[in-house]
């Protein structure tokens, strides 16, 4: 792939695919890679937005050396401190020692206690621009996309929109970057698992954001991950405010933790119900087999979700349990749950997983299914009012 990239006359795209990181943040799968974006404008000053992580740095600094020719860059600036995007600061001081650093306040707090750096920095403030001769950068505060010091930089004559994190997405860019170049239908899923795992948890910052920059002229959304967007950007904003306010696929997501076969069996049976009630779109996920960063993302997309668990030692099985302990902290809204579970002695699987419903405010369909041993004709019974709540039996009610 050709390193260097021009986005429109004298702006380009000088990032770096990674390919070999399996966890990003050490937490979330990276089956099909991830981009780590960066841009460089090449106008009477040289600007750089965003660096790439430290691995990374080698080729990164090879790809601008190459095409700078000599011509040293005169700003980095710095829309985001997290260190996939900061990795190469101190590399490329070295190669260019004059390089004055743009960010704001709560940048410069970071910048030091990560690499020591507190010299040739220059603050900006919500709508401060930088002239670069013939281009002009403006600076757009976005606290908490989603860390506390984030902002967006804005090229006014061309109307780019460097967003940082937000707008971003998985997936490493395999030959085209743009997304009139690539297969959008390919990254669709991956941006949104992006979204629920990185940046949901700040949907209100998002909205936020969004009416801040609705003002603004954007022919082109460029984030530090995933496709840039030049041909249709309105629909990468369109998509993160959907999410961000919680809008949801007709459907249903079925996730278990079963160490029998038991409660698998219930969530196969309420599949089956869903399915002769009309719900075509079904999910049905084993706790202990798909990592919860997968888990999030479905949960985030379906209207309906049902969750299902066996007791383990008092408690919701531990697969489970990590799965709702991170969905607490995400603060996700407005969904529809039906639960089921199993017990031997104890019981404390469909208890807590009552307990997690109440505590974070969703709505509860129907009475809870719970089973000593295996499920009976009764259980089943319930399974069948559970799913006519949600299928066509519901809808015939209306």
């Amino acid at each position: 792939m050709k390193s260097v990239i021009e986005i429109v006359n004298d702006i380009y795209w000088v990032g770096i695919n990674d390919r070999n990181t399996r966890l990003f943040e050490n937490l979330w799968p990276l089956e099909n890679g991830v981009t780590y974006n960066s841009y460089l404008i090449d106008a009477e000053k040289v600007a750089l937005i965003d660096t790439v992580k430290s691995t990374e740095s080698v080729n990164y600094l090879q790809n601008i050396q190459d095409k700078l020719e000599g011509k040293k860059v005169d700003y980095l600036i710095i829309n985001h401190m997290e260190p996939d995007h900061t990795g190469a600061i101190k590399e490329l001081l070295h190669v260019y020692p004059d390089i004055q650093i743009v960010g704001n306040k709560k940048t410069f707090g970071m910048l030091k206690e990560y690499y020591g750096i507190e010299e040739n920095l220059i603050t900006v403030k919500q709508g401060d621009t930088l002239d670069l001769g013939s281009m002009t950068l403006e600076f757009h505060l976005t606290p908490m996309l989603h860390w506390p010091e984030t902002m967006m930089t804005y090229l006014k004559e061309e109307g780019i929109l460097f967003s940082g994190d937000a707008f971003g997405g998985f997936g490493s860019l395999d030959g085209g970057i743009f997304d009139d170049e690539v297969n959008i239908e390919f990254y669709e899923n991956e941006i949104m698992r992006y979204f629920t795992n990185i940046v949901g948890k700040y949907s209100n910052m998002v909205l936020m954001a969004i009416k801040k920059l609705s003002d603004l002229e954007i022919n082109v959304v460029a984030p530090t991950h995933g496709p840039i967007w030049r041909t249709n950007p309105e629909k990468i904003i369109s998509d993160y405010k959907k999410w961000s306010e919680y809008e949801a696929k007709e459907g249903a997501v079925i996730i278990y933790g079963s160490m029998y076969g038991n409660t698998e069996r219930m969530a196969d049976y309420i599949a089956r119900c869903l399915s002769e009630n009309g719900v075509k779109d079904i999910r049905i996920y084993d706790s202990s087999k798909t990592h919860l960063s997968y888990l999030i993302n479905e949960i985030w997309k379906y209207k309906y979700v049902f969750l299902g668990s066996c007791a383990y030692n008092t408690r919701v099985f531990p697969m489970m349990e990590g799965l709702l302990n991170t969905m607490k902290n995400k603060g996700l809204k407005g969904k529809k749950v039906g639960i089921f579970g199993s017990y031997t002695w104890s019981g404390g699987g469909v208890s807590n997983l009552k307990k997690f419903v109440d505590e974070v405010g969703w709505e509860l369909i129907g009475e809870p299914i719970e089973f000593k041993g295996a499920p009976g004709k009764e259980h089943f019974a319930q399974a069948e009012e559970l799913s006519c709540l949600i299928g066509d039996c519901y809808v015939g009610e209306e």
